[in-house]
């Protein structure tokens, strides 16, 4: 049956406003534009914000987290994906697949570039400025490193300085670090690094990027699936001994595939979704850094973050890592786990201890308790009481003669009582005020000796439910 020529009319003008696939703008530049055809028009932005993840898909948790803080909760912004290349089958669009089914999301449009020279072309300069958050595909961070200097650098710079994010995956996650291993001379394993942190395969770009909180960071990807925390500790040592970070400390930041996701806000506070990921201080000279030598460097600190954890970036913890050497380019063992140190003094970082947790559920009972014991002191956990029987535990270690206090504020949608419990589930001492709204608290100290035991804080429903969130703020000392 032939249309009518009026509804060929209005079906050409939905499918223009919904998904609008430009001739490439130069030779080697494709551009794919979905959603509406304008952009937001909008005076201000509630960000930055950012994502960093593991592997080069979008997030749909992260990258929601990053739509609402720049938008404030409200209206919607537009997000431009950068690739260097297209992808090898499937859609060529994948990233503003994800993106354009997220709400609060205006427009999305991939930019495909092949060139350095592309990184001057207009339209993709006007795309990404107008944006109000640009995300770096996977693929080769060194296609990415070498637009520093082009008109592209300062778009992206200038999305963030309007209040509005950046973020990648893989490829684009190196590229959104203060120093990035650029593997422009090809992609070094850990084996290479430790035993030459030298090799060529080993280079940087520096000066790329420079974003709010995050200075003296080297990002690294797919981490603990291809094995690299020992690369990532020879860039450390490699960033302390060349020089290129401030005050003789830098930090490796490694997210593993498989959904491993930063989200940072405008604070400086990242919190993880999917998949582990670590962060890794080196904070003095390294013992050896030599070219053509294998590297020996004690001490490096591991936070190993697990999903709903936070990490502060704008104030560094200095509490809750495990310690993982490198001697004669033959790291210690279990690279990727250790027990937290948690009765530390304030090292040489930035800043005081301290850590944040958002309760994951299900937490319900011991046995599925959210562990905090490998966070810095103080820690704050927040949850709510979905129903009038819900409890969340939270799991802490006590060595002998240690103290513990809990200060819990509990909003007034519901009554919650807080209950301290052993290893075996015995209760230790509990606050039970009465009332919707009554904040709670309570204090235990160990008696005698010993290593780390585990304890429980358990919250617990007794009246009322709601979605608001109790704080509670866990000080051992």
């Amino acid at each position: 049956m032939r249309t009518p020529v009026t509804s060929a009319l209005v079906l050409a003008a939905v499918l223009a406003a919904s998904t609008v696939i430009a001739a490439p703008a130069q030779a080697s530049v494709t551009r794919t534009r979905q959603g509406s055809g304008s952009d937001v028009s909008r005076t201000s932005w509630s960000g930055p914000a950012f994502t960093m993840n593991g592997a080069g898909a979008v997030v749909p948790a992260t990258m929601t987290k990053a739509i609402t803080a720049i938008t404030g909760g409200s209206g919607t912004m537009d997000v431009t994906v950068v690739a260097g290349s297209a992808p090898t089958s499937g859609s060529a669009t994948p990233e503003c697949d994800t993106i354009s089914g997220l709400s609060g999301v205006n427009s999305c449009t991939t930019l495909t570039l092949t060139a350095t020279s592309d990184g001057n072309n207009s339209q993709v300069n006007t795309d990404i400025r107008n944006a109000e958050f640009v995300y770096f595909a996977g693929g080769d961070q060194c296609r990415y490193a070498q637009w520093k200097g082009t008109s592209l650098q300062a778009s992206v710079q200038s999305v963030i300085a309007k209040g509005g994010g950046a973020g990648g995956g893989s490829a684009g996650h190196h590229i959104n670090s203060a120093i990035v291993y650029d593997a422009c001379n090809g992609s070094v394993t850990s084996a290479e690094a430790l035993a030459n942190p030298y090799d060529s395969y080993v280079s940087f770009t520096t000066g790329m990027f420079a974003w709010p909180n995050y200075a003296n960071t080297i990002n690294d990807s797919h981490f603990v699936t291809r094995d690299r925390m020992g690369r990532t500790m020879a860039f450390v040592a490699r960033a302390i001994k060349d020089g290129l970070t401030s005050g003789g400390a830098a930090w490796g930041v490694g997210v593993e595939e498989g959904g491993g996701s930063l989200f940072i806000d405008k604070t400086g506070l990242a919190t993880l979704s999917g998949a582990n990921a670590y962060v890794v201080l080196g904070d003095h000279q390294p013992e050896r850094a030599t070219s053509g030598q294998s590297l020996t460097y004690s001490g490096f600190k591991i936070w190993r973050l697990t999903a709903g954890q936070t990490f502060n970036f704008a104030n560094r913890p200095t509490c809750g890592y495990y310690l993982r050497g490198v001697t004669n380019g033959v790291p210690d063992a279990n690279l990727y786990s250790g027990t937290p140190i948690t009765n530390c003094d304030p090292g040489p970082g930035p800043g005081p201890g301290g850590s944040t947790f958002a309760e994951v559920e299900p937490n319900d009972s011991r046995t599925t308790a959210n562990s905090v014991a490998g966070l810095g002191s103080p820690t704050t956990v927040t949850g709510d009481m979905r129903s009038s029987s819900d409890r969340d535990y939270f799991a802490t270690s006590l060595t002998g003669g240690q103290s513990v206090s809990v200060s819990c504020a509990i909003p007034s949608a519901y009554d919650a009582d807080v209950y301290l419990l052993d290893s075996s589930g015995r209760t230790l001492t509990r606050s039970v005020n009465d009332g919707a709204g009554t904040d709670e608290s309570l204090s235990y100290t160990r008696s005698g000796s010993g290593g780390a035991a585990t304890y429980y804080l358990d919250v617990e429903a007794y009246s009322g439910s709601g979605s608001a969130d109790y704080s509670c703020v866990i000080t051992r000392s």
